[in-house]
């Protein structure tokens, strides 16, 4: 075979050709998958994404339109076909044979006269079934027909919240109630209509001599939600002889103030001396000889003050060897006035063979003579508007798994208590507007009105009976008769006001305060809500009146804060304008200020 032809071309004149290629040469045609990689390369391929059809979403499709009439009224109808509606009848009927429980009717029933199956929809028939329910108020029902719903709902109208274990349903009723009769027949005759919230839930809970943590606003009605348990504990117990009087009382009440204790000493009898148990206080400011002739023939009930049941113990005056039942009232206030040392003394004098045994949360039998026998036996019973870790320490060491209430929120106003305020700089003006206020006529006494001093308290006392008011004073200047007339003077409208320091800001019971002026502002929030729970007591409404001026910048905001949770108040323009009361002001911070200020 002759070699190919050569190319034609021409030289350049470099010494070089010039090749050129025929526009007739042959080019393969390029196939589908080079022209789709092509493609791919520079253009991208669009992915098909996979549809994922919903369940619910899925349709049967029939030979006829959705929006056809099917049904001939003239063609004979087929055997076991013949056309019903199901009728909706809300719990009083049977659909698609099913009873209201959802269970399956009997075939007699199901295949009777009434024709064939008849399909329903599931979502028709949970909505008749759910409309068959009892939607009655727990108020309406009688307590055998409460669900544990309706539980719910009760405990939320009363703000109640319990935790612990086994925790007993709240009580309606004092005739609902397991109180002894003899203790019911007490009650009705002191007056008490309706339970209080906190004697809602702790009673029933002390009935079952449970331990227990009760966290609740300020007069909230907490010393019968103790009383009435402490009394069906110690109703169980052998009666004092001459055999066992000499060792002790059954029942002990600490509270934190002799004035307290007085007021919880008075209210107690109320219930005990019905019964026959007696009942007797020992506090400061009265001689411990004097104390001791009234615990010569025994107490079943003991109500003191850490300090002077620390020093009559001390003094070989009482032991404690039978004692049961523990109520430390108003722990937090004990430990703030520095008794938690004291607290530790007496707890720990307390017989130790009472915490043996039994786990908290179970009911303890109680049954006299065998009690010891039967394991732990001691009931111990902490009050507190707060939990600081001090009392957090006392329950962990004395109280076994208690049960813990909580009614409404811990440290706050009860929202029976109108909170206002007004801005007032110096003496003059606030005794001025002091005046106004009382002059206004819109408050009727008692009233109470609360400063940070002794010298104070005497000095707005002085303006105010030259103004024609009766006004008596109460605080640690005064001796113990002294602040017993005083209080009583109040109570009986001998006195119109009260001006008062801290000392009586907790545990003092004067019914019916209308009103209550903090003349200087308390130096902290919580002792500003234990000032005006002096007012607005089991329901009632009342007003609490604060002056503050610039020397109160440190608790503004936390007083702007607690107003702002109150119902029935509201934050005054000033007050929420205030620079100190858009942030926490520290001690440091304000003495930076007034130094800048004064430089």
């Amino acid at each position: 075979m002759p070699p190919p032809p050569p190319p034609s071309g021409g030289s350049n004149g470099n010494g070089t050709s010039n090749l050129t290629v025929s526009s007739e040469a042959y080019a393969p045609p390029m196939t589908e998958n080079e022209i789709d990689a092509i493609r791919s390369r520079y253009l991208g391929v669009d992915k098909k994404k996979r549809k994922i059809r919903k369940m619910n979403d899925r349709k049967f499709v029939f030979d006829w339109d959705e929006q056809d009439d099917t049904f001939n009224a003239g063609a004979p109808a087929a055997v076991g076909s013949t056309r019903q509606g199901a009728q909706i009848m809300f719990g009083r009927g049977h659909i698609a044979g099913m009873d209201d429980g959802g269970g399956v009717l009997p075939g007699g029933r199901r295949n009777g006269n009434e024709g064939g199956m008849q399909l329903v929809d599931p979502l028709e028939r949970r909505k008749a079934a759910k409309s068959g329910l009892d939607e009655r108020h727990w108020t309406e029902k009688p307590l055998d027909e409460m669900k544990e719903r309706d539980w719910r709902i009760f405990r939320e109208d009363f703000s109640i919240a319990a935790r612990g274990g086994q925790i007993p349903h709240p009580l309606r009723s004092w005739a609902e109630s397991i109180i002894p009769q003899p203790i019911l027949d007490v009650i009705e005759r002191i007056g008490y209509k309706e339970p209080s919230p906190i004697q809602r839930q702790a009673i029933p809970i002390g009935l079952q001599n449970r331990d227990i943590i009760g966290i609740a606003e300020t007069g909230s009605g907490k010393t019968a939600a103790f009383v009435i348990p402490m009394l069906a504990f110690i109703s169980k117990l052998p009666p004092f002889t001459d055999e066992n009087r000499h060792l002790g009382p059954y029942a002990l009440i600490l509270a934190p103030t002799r004035e307290l204790a007085q007021q919880i000493e008075s209210e107690t009898k109320k219930f005990a001396g019905p019964l026959g148990f007696t009942c007797v206080s020992i506090v400061g400011g009265r001689a411990v000889e004097e104390q001791q002739f009234n615990l010569r023939s025994g107490a079943e009930i003991i109500i003191a003050t850490p300090g002077r049941l620390k020093d009559v113990i001390e003094r070989h005056v009482i032991v404690l060897s039978q004692c049961r039942y523990i109520v430390m009232d108003e722990a937090d206030r004990m430990v703030n006035l520095g008794f938690e040392v004291d607290l530790t003394f007496i707890l720990d004098k307390l017989p130790s063979d009472t915490m043996e045994g039994e786990d908290q949360g179970e009911q303890m039998d109680v049954d006299g003579e065998t009690m010891v026998k039967k394991g732990r036996n001691r009931v111990t019973t902490l009050f507190s508007a707060t939990m600081p870790p001090p009392v957090e320490r006392l329950t962990k060491k004395y109280l076994k798994k208690p049960a813990i209430i909580t009614i409404g929120e811990a440290g706050r106003a009860v929202d029976t208590v109108e909170q206002k305020v007004e801005f007032v700089n110096g003496d003059e003006k606030k005794r001025q507007k002091m005046l106004e206020i009382l002059n206004s006529g819109a408050y009727p006494s008692p009233i109470i009105a609360f400063v940070n001093q002794k010298k104070t308290a005497d000095m707005v006392a002085k303006d105010l009976q030259r103004a024609g008011w009766n006004a008596a004073t109460l605080h640690s200047g005064k001796n113990q008769e002294q602040r017993e007339a005083a209080l009583q003077s109040l109570r009986t409208g001998d006195s119109d006001i009260l001006v008062a320091t801290d000392l009586a800001g907790r545990g003092i019971d004067v019914q019916d305060v209308s009103l209550v002026i903090n003349y200087q502002m308390a130096n902290t929030i919580e002792a500003y809500v234990h000032r005006i729970g002096r007012t607005g007591r089991a329901g009632k409404q009342g007003t609490a009146i604060t002056f503050l001026s610039n020397d109160d910048e440190e608790v503004m905001y936390d007083l702007k804060q607690e107003i702002s949770k109150s119902p029935v108040s509201k934050v005054s323009a000033e007050l929420a304008r205030h620079e100190a009361a858009q942030h926490k002001v520290s001690r440091e911070m304000k003495r930076k200020r007034d130094a800048e200020d004064q430089g």
